[in-house]
């Protein structure tokens, strides 16, 4: 089962790359608190994608919660951009900590490497529809690779592009061209049942709702940060999230392959953001990690705790806890008001 309540680290298989699965949404589906119109891939809810065709629509939806509080999409991530745009009511949103009331024409973008939320936790009366469109990344410093159907020219691409990877505000208001696309994709997911059908529809809707946030971009003149989209940027939120996977079995390697990196030039980030080297800050992750459980989880063993931090050996673990947290594991367990078996 998927897990959404972590930082992602984001692999380009499936190692490590959690995605939202929509779960309460489907729930509530199920027990016929929202109305659901969609059309989705692998885990994402409705009724499925063709398998040959449309292949970078991830998920395209609507949904109408009229009735009791519907529980939210807690904290998570997905496998493309998300557009979406709430044609009624009000609900809370969070991105990357900081939250907003979205409220009939407000439009939210968010980028793979961006965790949102909507509700807190449930969801009022509201009317949300939403495209999620995979674009190739799951790094912030990775090549954009659009749809070859999209009738946008070269320099659209480029443009579009660029004001997607290098701002990354996630609340806008929709203006009325934006909006008469959604609500086309509105109509067209609500009036057909087969989606291999509409093809054609679905299409120029994306087109016409990918135009019409550039020609919303184009007349904001929305600064642009070229670090958003940069190498430095993508080992950053690498290792923010590293802390809650540090028992994977990283090496030096591994980790620079996440980042899409030589070894060289992901240590001289590393050294630059932290001032460590990759396997130093690796160990102090694991020995936090390791605290973190021989405070919350004193059932376990220190061997259990040594192995579930990445640690091969007790001794050395043992060794390591020693030199960053002044005593042994043992004797930090009991200093937490714990007797941790050996």
């Amino acid at each position: 089962m998927q897990r959404t309540d972590l930082p992602a680290i984001f692999h380009d298989g499936d190692q490590l790359y959690f995605a939202d699965t929509c779960e309460p949404l489907k729930q509530a589906a199920s027990r016929t608190e929202v109305a659901l119109h969609a059309w989705g891939r692998a885990l994402y809810p409705g009724l499925p994608l063709p398998a040959d065709r449309l292949l970078e629509v991830r998920s395209v939806g609507v949904w109408d919660a009229i009735g009791a509080p519907v529980w939210g999409l807690a904290r998570h991530c997905n496998e493309g951009i998300e557009f979406t745009f709430l044609a009624r009511g009000a609900t809370a949103f969070e991105v990357d900590g900081r939250r907003w009331t979205l409220r009939k024409g407000h439009l939210t973008i968010t980028r793979p490497w961006q965790f949102h939320a909507v509700g807190d936790p449930t969801i009022g009366a509201s009317r949300l529809i939403w495209l999620i469109l995979d674009v190739g990344v799951r790094r912030p410093n990775q090549t954009w690779r659009w749809p070859e159907w999209l009738l946008c020219t070269p320099d659209e691409i480029h443009r579009l592009t660029r004001l997607l990877s290098q701002n990354e505000q996630p609340v806008w208001q929709a203006d009325a061209e934006i909006e008469r696309w959604f609500v086309k994709l509105a109509e067209l997911l609500e009036g057909t049942t087969a989606p291999g059908s509409a093809e054609s529809r679905l299409k120029l809707c994306i087109n016409g709702l990918l135009l019409a946030v550039l020609e919303m971009f184009d007349r904001a003149r929305i600064p642009l940060d070229a670090y958003l989209s940069s190498s430095q940027r993508a080992v950053h939120l690498f290792l923010q999230a590293l802390p809650a996977y540090a028992g994977h079995d990283w090496d030096l390697g591994a980790m620079a392959a996440q980042c899409g990196l030589s070894r060289t030039q992901f240590s001289a980030y590393c050294k630059e953001l932290t001032g460590l080297t990759p396997m130093q800050y690796l160990t102090r992750c694991r020995v936090e990690q390791a605290a973190q459980l021989l405070t919350l989880h004193p059932e376990m063993s220190i061997t259990e705790v040594a192995l579930a931090c990445g640690f091969n050996s007790s001794q050395y673990f043992a060794t390591v806890f020693r030199t960053h947290q002044g005593c042994t594991p043992s004797a930090y367990a009991v200093q937490q008001g714990h007797q941790s078996p050996a």
